[in-house]
């Protein structure tokens, strides 16, 4: 069977990201199907689109949907009209069987069936559209699988985990030139899940709640594959990359062995790490720590669910600090329990953090799964039923976002080093200019003073 993947994401802010999870679908779909992947990041128009639909009688066409909006309480911008003029266009053009998936997919598999009128969906790993492919193929009622669901029926069953996962490479030219143009960043992974169980997150839904870990040599043989595909840097995409240290550990080792040298960069829980732990990563050619901190406050750490201390917060940054890397704080006020006592705190706790970015976010997004959702509903914030495809908040009863917003404003007065949200469409400008320009990798680090 002949399959068209579409990576529908076209979100550069603050830089355009690779479609790392179409490689594992067309890993998992490959040899016995054929497969050719479609970035809408590189389509300057529905022409190209047109053109790739019709080209071809192809047996399956599988639709990407990586967000469902920018998550952000103070500009608010929704993906799904995106969404909605693919659909259509796809529809106009060809008879084949549309299929969803996707991380933003897996939240919302029944709203976006129906909004999208597709006719199968993938929920929980896309490895799962191989079987699916190849009950299309066989003439086999594909709704009996696992992560599978259809047109017409509600989505029941668990969300597809997928078995061995295998990584197929292989971006075309004109999708390579694009990427490497823009920063050189490519991206891979080391394991997936996530045991944690932060209030606002959907990680353990999509992923699952065990980690299932990579083995560090194949991490470290495809790290080196981008490298030689031109990769000047590498964005590790685990949930928290030091969820398990002694696999990270495992990870830089290889990177070494393998002779990894591109530098890269990852998302860190601020874990009281194991000494030395830092300097390992930074042999290892680890440049850029993104510290899910959130706050600093221990009261608000323990609401938001959070595995970790404000002291341990302190001893993770000076360890990274000491081994040299760029360090980044993203904090995320105004959720359970915010008042002006607890944002206070973490502003002025953030003066311990030295020589640090802060990426300072007001309001929490509420989806479905997540532990805020039923506390959100407790407290009469949303109704039961209630559509969240349109983006919805969590508002703390004892602070409003305004308030928070005008207090990080106050507190950021002047200092380049703190940001509000993703910097929005200036830094975008900032940084796709200064990428064009040869600078490569996030460029958060030109911040710091």
């Amino acid at each position: 069977m002949k399959v068209l993947l579409i990576s529908a994401n076209t979100t550069n802010a603050p830089h355009p990201v690779y479609p790392l999870g179409l490689d594992y679908v067309a890993g998992a779909l490959a040899p016995r199907h054929q497969v050719r992947i479609l970035d809408m990041n590189l389509a300057p128009g529905p022409g190209e689109l047109e053109t790739a639909v019709r080209e071809t009688a192809w047996g399956l066409i599988g639709i990407s949907i990586r967000n469902i909006d920018n998550v952000d309480a103070l500009a608010v911008k929704s993906f799904i009209p995106g969404y909605e003029r693919i659909v259509r266009l796809v529809r106009g053009c060809s008879a084949a069987p549309v299929v969803l998936g996707g991380s933003g997919f897996s939240i919302f598999p029944g709203e976006l069936m129906a909004r999208l009128g597709a006719d199968f969906g993938v929920v929980g790993a896309g490895e799962a559209i191989r079987p699916l492919a190849d009950a299309l193929e066989a003439g086999t009622d594909p709704c009996v699988l696992p992560g599978i669901t259809c047109r017409g029926r509600s989505p029941g069953g668990a969300a597809a985990r997928g078995g061995d996962v295998s990584r197929q490479t292989c971006p075309d030219e004109a999708q390579l030139r694009y990427y490497l143009g823009r920063g050189g960043i490519l991206n891979l992974q080391t394991k997936r899940g996530c045991p944690f169980h932060c209030v606002y997150c959907t990680y353990p839904h999509i992923e699952g709640r065990q980690f299932r870990l990579y083995p560090p040599d194949g991490v470290a043989r495809e790290a080196r594959r981008l490298q030689e595909l031109g990769a000047r840097y590498l964005f590790l995409t685990d949930s928290a990359f030091n969820g398990d240290e002694d696999h990270a550990l495992a990870v830089a080792r290889a990177f070494r062995s393998a002779g990894v040298e591109v530098p890269w960069g990852a998302f860190f829980a601020p874990l009281r790490p194991p000494g030395g732990f830092y300097d390992r990563m930074a042999e290892a050619g680890l440049t850029h720590v993104e510290f899910g901190t959130e706050t600093l406050c221990d009261p608000q750490l323990r609401r938001y669910g959070k595995p970790f201390t404000s002291a341990d917060v302190f001893i993770a940054h000076e360890q990274a600090r000491r081994a040299g890397l760029y360090i980044a704080h993203y904090l995320l006020l105004g959720g359970p329990g915010e008042d002006p006592h607890t944002v206070a705190e973490t502003l002025e706790r953030t003066e311990r953090l030295e020589k640090a970015v802060f990426f300072a976010f007001c309001g929490i997004r509420i989806f479905p799964h997540a532990p805020l959702y039923p506390l959100a509903l407790e407290e009469g914030q949303i109704a039961p039923g209630q559509d969240l495809l349109t983006p919805v908040f969590y508002r703390s009863r004892g602070i409003g976002t305004a308030e928070i917003l005008a207090r990080v404003k106050e507190k950021a007065a002047g200092r380049v080093n703190w940001v509000t949200g993703d910097g929005g469409d200036e830094t975008e400008r900032i940084v796709t200019r200064m990428h064009r320009r040869g600078r490569p990798g996030p460029l958060w680090e030109l911040l710091l003073r």
